[in-house]
């Protein structure tokens, strides 16, 4: 069932942007580009990610208060998938630019639809969070300093030293009334090693970087005009012309020539260098459910197949998914990881969970689009 929101509980003015792309290579044969990660429901809950995704935003939006940016060939899919999101609120990409161009381009949407006082929050479709409260307080209070003029990210409590992650740190409190719990954005790191990461969290200074931003969209464009100029500019054209008879030859003509950079590049490490950026904890579970690794915690690894379609000897820990009703053995690998699809095999282990795209670029080496 999807969330329904409450009248109370509407944040005004503020919308939820939910970029909805990638291909989610390192859970492949399970996400392909066809038909990726946000499409699946991973968790078993009965939502796929991106439905799971929405079901949390529309009690801070309310009802016409979401907008998703995917590829054209997943615009139907998504659009399926969410019918309490209209047509006209799927904005649908040629081509793949990176998020600093989708999450870029429905800001201009927004502006053009909604005016200068907008705020747009950035919430990626395929990450899981447990505790809707935290959840609503770190958003609740993100708007708050999003308001003030900040690029705000929500850093989340770390749960150990991982190297798959990014890392914010924390400085001064922004001292603001509403906002009590943000404070200035001291600088981002990219995934360091297990010694530095230990390190960061050892000062409890450092949290994990979920790319999740909350901003004023006309802060945000003001921004990107200033790091760069010509990505502005045909971000703001095509918007001009989204709801117009002419969105198809502007964005045909302007979007393959837009720069391909991720926001993360283009907004938040220039302007927290400038002291623009701002960091409001999120103390509630989160998962981006990067590898097969990540799933396995979310699921429970000894019972995945247990309805007779998995055996284990000897393989504690063993994460196997049945995906065409053969029966798979697993013996004498403990953490082994077995995927069966009908066109495709996985084999390989936790330890190894990050190396799986390794094997998706090397069957693209081959050739075998069929199989992506």
């Amino acid at each position: 069932m999807s969330t329904t929101p409450t009248v109370s509980s509407v944040i005004p003015g503020f919308h939820a942007v939910v970029p909805a792309g990638g291909a989610g290579t390192r859970l492949w044969p399970l996400s392909r580009a066809g038909h990726p990660k946000f499409l699946l429901d991973l968790t078993g809950s009965g939502r796929t990610l991106l439905q799971a995704t929405v079901d949390r935003l529309l009690p801070l939006t309310g009802a016409g208060g979401v907008l998703v940016v995917t590829g054209a060939r997943h615009a139907e899919t998504v659009a399926g998938q969410l019918p309490e999101v209209g047509a006209e609120d799927v904005l649908a990409e040629p081509s793949p630019r990176d998020s600093m161009a989708a999450i870029g381009l429905a800001a201009a949407v927004l502006l053009a639809r909604h005016g200068e006082d907008v705020v747009l929050g950035s919430f990626a479709a395929d990450h899981v969070i447990d505790g809707a409260e935290g959840f609503q307080r770190a958003v609740r209070e993100g708007v708050v300093a999003a308001r003030a003029g900040y690029v705000v990210t929500i850093g989340i409590a770390a749960t150990g030293p991982s190297t798959a992650f990014g890392y914010v740190r924390s400085g001064a409190s922004l001292g603001l009334v509403d906002a009590p719990t943000v404070a200035h954005a001291a600088g981002f790191t990219e995934k360091p090693d297990a010694d530095t990461a230990t390190a960061y969290l050892a000062t409890g200074e450092y949290r994990w970087n979920a790319g999740m931003f909350l901003v004023r969209a006309r802060v945000l464009l003001d921004h990107l005009a200033t790091q760069l100029p010509t990505l502005a500019a045909g971000l703001q054209e095509i918007a001009a012309a989204w709801d117009g008879p002419d969105r198809g030859e502007v964005l045909g003509r302007v979007w393959p020539g837009l720069t391909r950079i991720a926001i993360d590049h283009a907004i938040a490490e220039p302007v927290a260098a400038a002291g623009g950026v701002a960091v409001v904890p999120g103390d509630f579970t989160w998962d981006d459910i990067g590898d097969f690794e990540s799933l396995a915690t979310l699921l429970p690894v000894d019972t995945l197949g247990d309805d007779g379609a998995v055996l284990r000897i000897d393989a504690d820990g063993a994460f196997v998914v049945p995906g065409t009703g053969r029966t798979v053995s697993v013996i004498g690998l403990p953490g082994a990881v077995v995927v069966d699809t009908p066109d495709a095999v996985l084999v390989t282990t936790l330890a190894h969970a990050q190396a799986v795209k390794s094997a998706v670029d090397a069957w693209r080496a081959r050739g075998r689009e069929d199989l992506l």
